[in-house]
């Protein structure tokens, strides 16, 4: 499995330099067949581990090189596809460490923690199956960025190209040159609350509009004024009054708190439950905000608001507020635009199979330099690792030779079935189900395997393969042919 998808993955590799590309070839196929081990464990021997972090040490392996091939992928896949969702989304890479200091690691808030930043545009299907990372961008804060001499008002004052948010706005604008590159593909950008910064807006409004958008607002922002008895002013007033368009029952997944002074609604802790939510729609006219930099136009943008009914009293309600461009005219394009925004959760479960699976967090390294170009690698690797689990679910009937090569599924068959392979491959979907029972996965009606599950799952196979090549069926005709 991993000889053959690496190659088609590194088709357009190119690090200035062959041995080089053979290096990389060679390390993202060690990484990928054991994402949870350690670099020296995955590699297998001293020179391989050597050779591994020659690589990760080459001027000439930067992150962007290294992710390049992976990208081209990704487009030619997005291409196959009629409708993809890309999110954008901003996580933590924490290298604190008690004894070292990874070096030009900078402060990740006010604590003594330090890291990185990895901002992600991930391109989805529009039932969640990965197809790849588009755009990586890894930065480090400067010292002393938490601790600015500056007033709340005075940051609200600084030109957006000053200030960390201004990814989102450059991010937007790369998701919309990669949908140019995709005629044929219909493309919807989805962001979380981070996102909510009129600028971003007012790009995506631009003409000609080639992406379709949806942002989950952070705030309830100020509405131009109209002629009515009474306006409102602000979205949320404006969308409450319109009529309840449908109701339905959603599963809530509990939370915890992850950082005790943070204080906002949407972070705080909350209970596993059923709860009953009301939907209503709008479309509104958002007032522009000052900015001492230029003036900004009014935009018109149509909402959807997803309200908690009769939530415990002891519990923090269910409200997105989701703004679009995407049309609200009927229930059912309303349904649309809340199912393309749930795809957004599958980029949280990417950074968890990249962090949790794969382990870049743990990953020792002395120079950020390094851990970047680590970090590319286990970029394609945490992909793989949920596309593999996502498209067993997408695709069940695909003949799983599509994903694993003869060696993997007849070794874990003869494992999981304790019976000899049958002469034809089982559908992916059933092949999926025993490569995570290798990891763990206890088969129950109406389960599906996670993540974990199939990276551990994944392990055991790349093992048990290889034990069926060395002293399988066909370890004899290898001998023979020696």
């Amino acid at each position: 499995m991993a000889e053959s998808w690496v190659l088609e993955e590194m088709r357009t590799v190119d690090l200035n330099d062959a041995r080089l590309n053979a290096r990389l070839h060679e390390v993202l196929t060690q990484l990928g067949e054991r994402p949870t081990a350690s670099i020296p464990a995955a590699c297998g021997g001293h020179k391989e581990m050597t050779a591994a972090y020659r690589l990760f040490d080459n001027e000439k392996a930067t992150f962007e090189r290294v992710l390049a091939p992976h990208t081209a992928a990704t487009r030619r896949r997005m291409a196959t596809q009629a409708t993809v969702v890309l999110a954008q989304d901003t996580t933590e890479i924490d290298v604190t460490r008690p004894t070292q200091q990874v070096k030009r690691a900078g402060p990740l808030d006010a604590s003594a923690r330090r890291g990185m930043f990895l901002h992600l545009l991930h391109a989805f299907t529009s039932d969640g199956t990965p197809l790849g990372t588009l755009v990586g961008a890894p930065w480090a804060r400067e010292e002393g960025a938490i601790c600015s001499p500056l007033s709340r008002a005075q940051r609200a004052a600084l030109p957006i190209k000053q200030k960390e948010s201004y990814r989102w706005l450059e991010t937007f604008c790369t998701a919309r040159d990669e949908a140019s590159r995709c005629p044929d593909t219909r493309f919807i950008g989805v962001c979380d609350s981070e996102a909510d910064i009129y600028e971003v807006l007012a790009e995506a409004q631009v003409a000609p509009r080639r992406i379709d958008w949806i942002v989950r607002a952070c705030q309830d922002r100020a509405l131009q004024p109209e002629v009515g008895e009474p306006p409102a002013r602000h979205i949320l007033e404006c969308v409450l009054r319109q009529p309840v368009l449908f109701s339905q029952t959603i599963s809530v997944r509990g939370r915890a708190l992850k950082i005790a002074c943070d204080t906002r609604g949407r972070r705080q802790p909350r209970r596993s439950r059923q709860a009953q939510v009301h939907i209503r729609c709008a479309r509104v006219t958002l007032r522009p905000p000052w900015r001492p930099d230029g003036k900004l136009s009014a935009l018109d943008v149509n909402v959807v608001l997803v309200r908690e009914v009769d939530a415990p009293g002891d519990d923090v309600p269910v409200e997105w507020l989701l703004l679009t461009s995407l049309p609200v005219d009927n229930a059912a394009q309303v349904r649309e635009v809340i199912q393309y925004y749930c795809v957004r959760w599958m980029i949280e479960i990417f950074f968890r199979v990249l962090k949790s699976g794969c382990r870049v967090e743990k990953r020792r390294f002395e120079h950020l330099e390094r851990l970047q170009t680590c970090l590319a690698v286990y970029l394609i690797v945490a992909w793989r690792t949920l596309y593999v689990c996502r498209l067993g679910r997408a695709c069940p009937e695909l003949n799983c030779e599509a994903i694993f090569d003869p060696a993997e599924w007849k070794a874990v068959w003869k494992i999981i079935r304790r019976s000899d392979p049958p002469p034809q491959p089982p559908p992916l979907r059933e092949m999926t189900l025993m490569v995570a029972q290798l990891g763990g996965y206890i088969p129950r009606k109406g389960s599906q395997p996670g993540p974990q599950t199939i990276w551990l799952g994944l392990q055991r196979t790349h093992d048990f393969a290889l034990c069926w090549k060395t002293f399988g069926p066909d370890a004899r005709i290898v001998g023979q042919n020696v």
